[in-house]
């Protein structure tokens, strides 16, 4: 790893910083304070290590004075912001393991968030801020690595610098093994109130718990390997004064790589720098960049850019169906507001005999003789005066922009193949006239 080519380094930098970046907006909305400043540390040292690899390639030109001023700074704090943020985690979820109830108010939701940002946040800063009673000069650039921050190897660089991970990673594991304990004699209880949390799900707090365990695991041994490697790979100088440690502050050392690789413990603790940033953002992203709210947000992107672009999408289970063109289809069901669309179903009947068309209240299963011969006679809209009106004849949309009045229904009418009263004959009795003229003609 350490004698790889240049651009395997920076390709796996940038690789971290996308891996960082892209879950940080679904765990922005869950409002875990310390997940998310992991998720910003890491990723932006890794950019920062990303662009310095580039710019330094086979260089040692100090091509930017102020950007290593600040990316130094920031690395600084990054050593011991991505600890401070496993303190945070860890610390959450013992409180949540350790409390009878989830349900906060406002104010204490927000003093949370205080705490953890003065952790997360003000521990670095503060850091960066004692690092310069050690600082020897301005910065180092070290051909193939870039900027990087320059230490006098005191004495007091121990306890203002070196010590601060190691001590950081022990409130960790604190917090951490007291953590293991209230959830094996509180789990049913535990269960309980994270179905009450509905930003933190039993998945996503036991993959905290594993991200921030091995961080723990990680951060103290390497964290005591590096107070080793800077009390061995360089002589340790006494503390003589202020002055005689910035002497000369505003210089800036300059080492080609074939310099600076001479000696195999300083190439360790530089490679070690740099690299272990790359594993902690593609650790974070093992946990949780194939969770399930991870999958149904690459869905959401993935439909959304090539929709964009005007590509089908296939058949996308939530997120509905979509045609070839890109457009969505209206069947298609809306999991993020959980309403059915309105449709409508066109259907094509075939025309049907006038007398199929009409109810009537006499069955037609009485007059089959005159059912059978109507069904022969071909139908003629003009041989009846009333009839239905299906919806073929309808128009589907307004013609020209005006809206078309529907005709009044006609009053139904029977059929003729129906039995009309006055047309059967009586059997009437003769009156006596009439009889009587029937016998004068005859």
């Amino acid at each position: 790893m350490f004698n790889s080519p240049d651009w395997v380094f920076s390709m796996f930098a940038f690789i971290g910083f996308m891996c960082c970046m892209i879950p940080l907006p679904w765990h922005l909305e869950a409002w875990n304070t310390g997940t998310c400043l992991y998720m910003i540390w890491t990723g932006l040292s890794c950019l920062i290590q990303f662009i310095n690899s580039i710019v330094w390639r086979s260089s040692v030109i100090n091509w930017a004075p102020v950007w290593c001023d600040i990316s130094t700074k920031f690395m600084i704090g990054a050593s011991v912001a991505i600890p401070a943020c496993s303190l945070c985690i860890n610390r959450r979820l013992y409180y949540i393991a350790s409390v009878s109830s989830v349900t906060k108010t406002r104010a204490q939701k927000r003093r949370d968030i205080m705490t953890d940002l003065a952790i997360g946040v003000g521990i670095p800063v503060l850091e960066m801020i004692l690092q310069y009673i050690v600082q020897g000069h301005r910065f180092n650039i070290l051909e193939e690595i870039g900027c990087y921050p320059a230490t006098y190897n005191t004495p007091p660089a121990f306890a203002l610098v070196f010590i601060w991970p190691v001590l950081i990673g022990c409130f960790s594991a604190y917090y951490c093994i007291r953590t293991i304990i209230e959830l094996a004699h509180r789990r049913a209880q535990f269960m309980e109130l994270l179905c009450a949390n509905k930003n933190l799900s039993s998945s996503r707090y036991f993959r905290l718990m594993g991200l921030a365990a091995i961080e723990v695991l990680c951060t103290l041994p390497l964290g005591a390997y590096v107070i080793y490697l800077n009390a061995t790979a360089e002589p340790v100088y006494p503390w003589i004064s202020w002055a005689d440690t910035h002497s000369d502050f505003s210089r800036v050392e300059q080492f080609p790589s074939i310099i600076w690789r001479m000696s195999n413990p300083t190439v360790l603790s530089i490679e070690l720098s740099r690299w272990l940033l790359v594993v902690c953002a593609l650790v974070f992203f093992a946990f949780f960049g194939f969770a399930e709210e991870a999958r149904k947000n690459y869905r959401l992107a993935y439909t959304s850019v090539v929709k964009r672009v005007g590509l089908s999408t296939g058949n996308m289970s939530s997120a509905g169906s979509w045609t070839a063109n890109g457009s969505k289809s209206e069947m298609a069901y809306n999991s993020r507001t959980g309403t059915m669309p309105v449709f409508i179903t066109q259907r094509t009947e075939q025309k049907r005999d006038s007398l199929t068309s009409f109810s009537t209240d006499i069955s037609i299963g009485e007059f089959n003789i005159a059912f059978d011969e109507a069904k022969g006679i071909p139908y003629s809209p003009t041989e009846t005066v009333t009839g239905s009106i299906s919806k073929e004849s309808l128009p589907i949309t307004p013609v020209d922009g005006h809206a078309i009045f529907l005709p009044d229904l006609p009053a139904v009418a029977r059929p003729d193949p129906t039995l009309d009263i006055n047309s059967v004959p009586r059997l009437v009795t003769d009156s006596f006239e009439s009889r009587r003229n029937s016998d004068d003609i005859v």
